[in-house]
């Protein structure tokens, strides 16, 4: 019975392409808009995971300044103390939870190699710096202990870095400058990409922070301490210990604020996903409307069908058929109406999203929930807008049927 049914409603469709097509073409737009959207903002909200992981899975920075909004207008106060080697020295004694914990100062300058020049962003730092940021080497060695306290001129180099001086060569054992100063490149770092700001993190050169402090800087300042929490400790726990430990070695006394600042790169990154989230879902509801206004173009195309096939519901209904029958097939006709349009903006949304996805270099990340729930929300839109039609369909009066023109 339904088979047939759906096999007459079928048919009634191709009779009329052209007004079925324009009939369901705001469905197919509305799907389309919300499957493009939802898709789109799964592969924002997982890419923008993604850059902040990149930085180092659960991950404390610590900067110098008071936390943004307590230090004037100008976010952090630049005027306290900068960071120093007894800060770091403070927390890998007396700190608990840790899995590394590392100084860092960086600043853009020339790399130069032959007759080739970059531009690019230097790190002073140590050892445990690429395992607070979760950096491996390609090929190479660390920085072994000695060269991190004497400061020797050896350095480890990105991927841009390596492409721009040596191709796909080795460049173990080289000799660039880092601001007319001599580094011996002792390895390659594991390729990071770029950022969702567009930094790219590849075109990098870290170097031993003693080095980097007396060759590249002048000064023994430390702009960050990087903490990265162990699989244990939890980065809301880690937070307050950093901040006790950090209190008692800068001797900040109670009735003062601190003059540092913790930042959460956990938080950060489910801040910005959870808005990410919240901004996709307004679109995908906005867009969500046009479903809204597909269902009444399909209540109105029914009506008019309705109207049309008024004698045929009369000779059904006079020779035996019974109202739920009529009912059923205009219902039936309205949901595949309406199914036929999912289908096709399901489609089309996922090939706009692909298309986005490929542009913007964010991951294509259909939700095969969202794609059964389009489906669904599809069919019911056919069903609660075609109601009235067919059910106005079923309560004709045969006689009266009959008599139509």
């Amino acid at each position: 019975m339904i088979w047939e049914t759906v096999r007459l409603s079928l048919r009634s469709i191709r009779r009329n392409v052209l007004r079925s097509f324009l009939t369901l073409l705001g469905i197919v737009i509305g799907v389309a808009a919300v499957i493009a959207m939802l898709t789109i903002g799964s592969g924002t909200t997982a890419k923008v995971k993604s850059d902040i992981a990149k930085l180092g899975s659960n991950l404390l920075v610590v900067r110098s300044g008071r936390p943004a909004g307590t230090g004037g207008p100008g976010g952090l106060d630049q005027a306290v103390r900068p960071l120093a080697d007894k800060d770091v020295a403070a927390l890998v004694a007396h700190l608990t939870g840790a899995r590394a914990i590392a100084p860092a100062s960086q600043k853009q300058v020339r790399v130069i190699f032959g007759t080739e020049s970059l531009t690019s962003g230097v790190t002073g730092t140590d050892s445990a710096y690429l395992d607070a940021r979760d950096w491996k080497l390609v090929s190479g060695r660390p920085f072994s202990d000695s060269e991190t306290r004497s400061g020797t001129g050896v350095c480890l180099i990105g991927e841009t870095v390596r492409q721009q001086f040596f191709g796909a060569g080795e460049p173990e054992g080289e000799i660039i400058r880092v601001n007319r100063t001599s580094c011996k490149i002792i390895g390659l770092l594991e390729p990071k990409g770029y950022t969702g700001f567009g930094q790219d993190q590849d075109n990098v050169v870290l170097m031993p922070l003693a080095a980097y402090q007396r060759r590249i800087a002048g000064n023994r300042d430390i702009d960050n301490i990087y903490v990265a929490a162990d699989d244990r400790t939890p980065t809301t726990e880690l937070q307050p210990r950093v901040e006790d430990v950090l209190r008692d070695t800068r001797r900040i006394t109670p009735d003062r604020e601190d003059d540092f600042s913790i930042r959460d790169m956990t938080q950060i990154a489910d801040a910005m996903a959870s808005a990410t989230t919240t901004m996709t879902g307004m679109l995908g509801a906005v867009a969500g409307v046009s479903l809204l206004v597909g269902g009444i173009g399909i209540m109105n195309i029914m009506l008019v069908s309705v109207t049309e096939r008024t004698r045929e519901i009369g000779i059904r209904l006079a020779i035996g058929a019974h109202e739920k029958h009529i009912l059923i097939q205009f219902l039936v006709e309205a949901t595949v109406l309406s199914l036929l349009g999912g289908i096709i903006g399901i489609l089309i949304g996922l090939a706009l999203a692909g298309l986005a996805s490929a542009t913007l270099a964010i991951p294509f990340a259909p939700s095969p929930a969202v794609i059964l729930l389009a489906v669904g929300f599809s069919a019911l839109i056919g069903m609660v807008f075609g109601f009235f039609p067919a059910l106005r369909g079923a309560r004709l009066d045969p006689i009266d049927a009959l008599r139509h023109e």
